[in-house]
């Protein structure tokens, strides 16, 4: 493992996709970067992810974010250099309700105000695209066929293979424990392995982000939020009828998703009843929970053991949308956290925004709605409505 140095331009905590895309484009743009994560790369909630990646958003931002992720990431056996498994089935939103038609049908048209293929159908269209979806009580669907899902740990290990190769140092199983800060300016980061010169921190913790910002006198409303997920058992001769391209699909009411994973199926839903915490001991009832929202909405895959699963954390915002920018508190600490479930499918183009923020460059969309000042100031609020 390599050593710390003495001191680097940019000190990025957290090893997970923010951090390491972070790390790949600032080591690109010629930045010396230090990566410092406590435990393993992609070890927190990019490992628990369930690895979609989407433009399909309410939030115009969240939108132009999601669109721009998806090009870098159609891009990553190039740039970085990594195969990351990519599939673009698409993903289909079902609704059941008519606010949430309408609410749908004003996304879509933001959809396309930023490139994004996107499109109302209806539900016999939804259930030709899924045999497995069970349109009773469905009024339509959300398509946006250029979505999909890819490994979330093969994204975290090619920007930290690209980040070295440009020369970054990262470190694991090493632990930010102070950043000193001297007459308003950050001077250094204290860690397990020693203590790092730096004039920039960089917060990509995640559902521990809280902890970093305290660092700094920074309190960022980030709590960690457990969601668990299921892979079933292999697929049987009688799923023939469901194709490989067969899209993620969300019943929207419910926030029941499943998508195609190899020869079997994942899936998941957002257990409202689940407690803040950094507890990711498994739910025994997670399958009967689960199970009683597939009988009503995909009852097919029932038919279908539980082969294995896992809990992950949502780093989660107060208004389910990221935290991003700089703070004004002291000279520099930008922060990217709190993005409340879809943080890994933004991570690339978050690397980019935080390499333009830190070399004084206009990122392509404007952050500063994102700011954490918004949580104190009486800002505004940006809830994003399409959720898992």
């Amino acid at each position: 493992m390599a050593n710390l140095p003495q001191e680097a331009d940019v000190v990025v905590i957290g090893g997970g996709v923010m951090g390491a895309s972070a790390a790949f484009h600032l080591a690109e743009a010629g930045v010396s970067v230090v990566l410092i994560e406590k435990n393993e790369l992609a070890s927190g909630s990019t490992s628990k992810a369930a690895g979609g990646v989407r433009a399909n958003f309410s939030d115009e931002l969240n939108v132009a974010m999601g669109a721009r992720s998806l090009d870098l990431l159609a891009d990553f056996p190039n740039r970085p250099g990594q195969e990351i498994d990519l599939h673009r089935p698409g993903y289909l939103f079902a609704l059941s309700t008519t606010e949430d038609v309408t609410a749908f049908e004003a996304a879509t048209k933001i959809h396309h105000k930023f490139g994004v293929e996107s499109r109302m159908i209806t539900p016999q269209e939804a259930k030709e695209l899924n045999p497995l979806l069970e349109i009773d009580g469905i009024l339509a669907a959300s398509f946006t066929p250029n979505d999909g899902y890819c490994t979330p740990e093969s994204v975290v290990l090619g920007y930290a293979s690209g980040a070295r190769k440009h020369g970054a140092i990262i470190l694991t199983q090493t632990e930010a424990t102070d950043i000193s800060v001297v007459d308003g300016k950050i001077v250094s980061v204290t860690t397990s392995a020693g203590v790092v010169k730096t004039s920039t921190v960089i917060n990509c913790a995640g559902a521990w982000s809280p902890t970093i910002g305290a660092m700094v006198g920074l309190e960022i409303p980030v709590k960690p939020l457990r969601r668990e997920l299921l892979i079933t058992e292999p697929l049987t001769e009688d799923f023939a009828d469901v194709p490989d391209n067969m899209p993620m699909t969300i019943d929207y009411s419910t926030s029941l998703y499943w998508h195609r994973e190899g020869n079997a199926m994942l899936m998941g839903f957002s257990d409202k009843s689940a407690e803040y915490g950094f507890d990711l001991k498994r739910d025994p009832k997670f399958p009967e929970k689960i199970g009683e929202l597939a009988y009503e909405r995909a009852p097919r895959l029932l038919e279908l053991g539980a082969a294995s699963g896992w809990a992950g954390l949502y780093d989660v915002a107060p208004d389910h949308n990221a935290i991003m920018g700089e703070w004004d508190g002291v000279s520099r600490f930008l922060y990217a956290t709190g993005f409340s479930g879809h943080g890994f499918l933004q991570g690339p183009a978050i690397g980019e925004i935080l390499r333009d923020m830190y070399l004084g460059k206009t990122p392509f969309v404007d952050i500063s709605p994102f700011s954490n000042d918004r949580f104190s100031s009486g800002g505004e609020l940006r809830p994003e409505k399409n959720i898992i």
